[in-house]
This record gives C-alpha cells, sequence and structure tokens, in this order.
C-alpha cells in the first residue's frame, strides 16, 4: 500500500496540469498583446531615424563632391555621380560612397535628389514607409531641410 502511495504521488509531480498551461498561455498572450505594439513603434522610429543619419550622410558627401568639383550633381546626374563618374567632370575623384553604391533608404526606395534644390543648393529627402508624398509617423517624409 506504501508503495502505491509513493508511485501516485510520484506521477502527480511529473507534469503541469491543464490549467497551469492554461494560466502560462494567457499571460504570454497579454505580455504579447501589451510590449508587442510598444516594440513595433520602436521599431518604426529607428527606421526614420535611420533615414535621417542616412540623409545627413549624404549631405556630407555632396558638400565634399562640391569641394573637388566645384558644384554640386544636377538633378539629371543624380545622386549616382557620388558613385559613377558622370562624364567629362574634371577633378571627380570618386567613388565619394564607401560602399560604391548609392544606399536605399530603410524601407528600400531610393532616395530623391534635386539640385539646384527649392529649399537650399540641393534637396535629399525620403517618402517614408508608404512611398508616398506626406504622411505622418513611419509615413512622414524624411528631409535634408527644415520643415516650416
Amino acid at each position: 500500500m506504501l508503495t502505491k502511495q509513493r508511485s501516485n504521488s510520484q506521477r502527480k509531480t511529473r507534469g503541469f496540469t491543464l490549467v497551469e498551461l492554461l494560466v502560462v498561455l494567457a499571460i504570454l498572450g497579454l505580455l504579447a498583446g501589451l510590449v508587442g505594439p510598444q516594440v513595433m513603434k520602436f521599431l518604426g522610429s529607428s527606421k526614420t531615424k535611420t533615414a535621417a543619419l542616412q540623409i545627413e550622410d549624404l549631405g556630407a558627401t555632396l558638400d565634399l563632391y562640391r569641394l573637388e568639383v566645384g558644384r554640386y550633381p544636377g538633378t539629371s546626374e543624380g545622386l549616382e555621380a557620388l558613385v559613377v563618374n558622370p562624364g567629362n567632370t574634371p577633378n571627380w575623384n570618386g567613388p565619394y560612397l564607401k560602399k560604391s553604391q548609392v544606399p536605399k533608404d530603410p524601407w528600400g526606395n531610393a532616395y530623391q535628389y534635386r539640385s539646384p534644390g527649392q529649399n537650399g543648393p540641393y534637396d535629399v529627402w525620403s517618402l517614408g514607409a508608404d512611398g508616398q508624398e506626406g504622411g505622418e509617423g513611419e509615413n512622414q517624409d524624411i528631409k535634408s531641410w527644415e520643415s516650416s
């Protein structure tokens, strides 16, 4: 009889009950519901910050191009002029970008470029996650100039 009680008590402590598993799943579900949106918001803002830093780096590279060539690349030449000699450009000492290619914005789209710019000697901007002008949050445009 004593061995029968021991084997029953050992059997009871071997695993989790269905109720315990359901409680754990409920807790995990609540955590995912509360933490998940905050993590996604953080990831979205980090992409926007990354785009702003890349635009700032492109601006510094465009300034170096201007120092060596004497002008900014025209709109038709685009940012590709930082990587490939646009032809018949004296003093071009490129490529001016480390990876010898113009980076894409964090959403995989090409940066927009205009020179002469409407807001300075050049304008560089990203259209954000939606790839369209305007927007808020992750869809906002990230620009090389201050908005007024």
